[in-house]
């Protein structure tokens, strides 16, 4: 085994992924599998999990996907005792549940007033508790095998001030804010060998934002256009691109990192539209 190989070796591991129905989370759980690293996609639409495990299984890999509720304790334990009777370890968490509701959204005719306040509560507990519980479950686990790599999913949402999506920016933040605070709890007081990070992917066209970004015929939407003129790279992000930075925090080559909110965004985090 050569040294960039020993480095960044994920053979035989074995990753939950949180939302594992979605498109960004397929993607991440192909390139995982591709390495060599054994996929349970959890997702509440059990479908859609059975689906993306179903693409990752055609590239001769190891994956399923399960049924698990990310805001339901019970389903998440649940879950997690059934991937134990069947692997080792958890070695790997990535929190890629999460989404958007229209009511805790602020649109061009609408103002900060009209904002539907249960809706901000349900796209708080969409984005950050999902993130929350699967992580506490999952973080005695790997407290209990002394080693392991929690990956979130925040937002440029939580890292700019983005119209319209005000619901969705604050529980991003949040997210971010838990990174950090749990990659602190787990360094300090579980064997400082489980890290906890999160990527802050820029505009990628997921099922959810597809229509906000993009017309029928692929074109830009007015909004999809604001976002390319303003992303230094020219360009919406592919799934496949967030594949690299995954790997790098879930492997020993990222072994002193922890706490990292990790950009990937076309540059979109930094320039200032100017």
């Amino acid at each position: 085994m050569n040294y960039i190989d020993k480095l960044f070796k994920l053979e035989g591991k074995t990753a939950l992924i949180t939302g594992g129905g979605g498109v960004l989370a397929g993607a991440i759980g192909c390139g995982l599998a591709q390495a060599g690293v054994k996929i349970i996609l959890a997702d509440i639409n059990l479908e859609k999990a059975v689906a993306n495990a179903g693409t990752i299984i055609e590239k001769s890999c190891s994956a399923h996907g399960i049924f698990m509720d990310a805001l339901d304790p019970v389903s998440i334990r649940d879950a997690c005792t059934r991937i134990l009777k069947e692997n080792d370890s958890i070695d790997i968490l990535i929190n890629a549940a999460g989404g958007n509701i229209p009511g805790a959204t602020i649109s061009p005719d609408k103002t900060i007033f009209d904002l539907n306040l249960d809706d901000f509560d349900r796209v708080s507990d969409l984005n950050y508790k999902s993130t929350l519980l699967p992580t506490l479950e999952v973080g005695r686990i790997m407290a209990r095998q002394k080693s392991g790599s929690i990956i979130n999913i925040s937002s440029m949402a939580a890292m700019r001030t983005i119209t319209r999506v005000v619901g969705y920016s604050a529980a991003k933040a949040a997210v971010s804010n838990f990174t950090r605070w749990m990659a602190m709890e787990m360094a300090m007081k579980h064997s400082g060998l489980i890290r906890v990070n999160a990527i802050a992917p820029g505009f990628f066209i997921g099922d959810q934002n597809r229509a906000l970004l993009t017309n029928p015929d692929g074109t830009p939407t007015e909004r999809g256009r604001l976002v390319i003129q303003n992303t230094p790279m020219g360009r919406f992000g592919e799934a496949d691109e967030l594949i690299g930075a995954v790997l790098f925090l879930a492997s020993d080559a990222a072994s002193f990192v922890t706490g990292v909110i990790l950009p990937i965004d076309g540059g979109f985090s930094f320039h200032s539209g100017v």
